[in-house]
């Protein structure tokens, strides 16, 4: 395919697509790979599968693929889906929570994320999901942005609360966070004082320039 053997020289752009949500969505060849991004940020493939792909490994493959059930926040393209289902390959139930409508039908058209049997996704508020499901999870993983925005709740006690309650024990959360400037490198170190010895929290700083990513894990006490 031209397009993509030239994309290791420049990028292509495959579609763009304006989002009530996300504002502006592209799909890109880039590098010999198809990426989805924002305005201003990659949000799946590219750099961003590559930062939570280290959030696995840090957990664990072999661990993560013993794991029955897997809750994503912010599904985007479906990149850490398909790090799960290819590289990983878990075969447990996903559920995948979306916002935005318009950005799973780019995802299925481009990334084919409707051809994976354990995916279930969900076109929901990340915050509402929560309040409603009635699942407990092995893992969590909360990969919310718009654009280069990270919503308040999700740093808020009632939204966190609320996720360790769904999480099992010896079970993991992995956060990708974005750091820009001092407030959110704050905001991050307050983040992680909210858990008590229930838990053991990791933050990996300097993940791709400005994320830093937690695991947090449920002990058994």
């Amino acid at each position: 395919m031209l397009a993509k053997f030239l994309s290791f020289f420049i990028p292509i752009n495959v579609t763009k697509k304006k989002s009530a949500i996300s504002k502006s969505i592209e799909v890109t060849w880039n590098n010999g790979q198809l990426v989805l991004d924002s305005q201003n940020t990659n949000y799946s493939y590219g750099s961003l599968q590559r930062i939570l792909r280290k959030g696995l490994k840090y957990i664990g493959f072999e661990r993560i693929k013993s794991f029955e059930n897997i809750l994503i926040l912010g599904v985007a393209g479906g990149s850490v889906i398909k790090t799960l289902v290819d590289e990983i390959k878990f075969k447990g139930k996903i559920t995948g929570v979306e916002i935005d409508l318009e950005i799973i039908q780019i995802a299925n058209e481009y990334f084919k994320l409707n051809e994976i049997k354990n995916l279930e996704i969900s076109i929901d508020d990340a915050f509402e999901y929560v309040l409603k499901t009635k699942d407990k999870y092995d893992l969590i993983v909360i990969d919310i942005f718009q654009d280069t925005t990270m919503p308040n709740f999700l740093f808020e006690d009632f939204f966190i609360n609320r996720i360790n309650f769904l999480l099992n024990f010896n079970g993991f959360i992995l956060f990708n966070t974005m750091v820009i400037n001092e407030k959110e490198r704050i905001r991050n170190i307050d983040y992680k004082k909210k858990f008590d010895k229930n838990y053991s929290v990791r933050m990996y700083p300097k993940v791709e320039d400005h994320n830093e990513l937690f695991t947090i894990k449920k002990l058994v006490l």
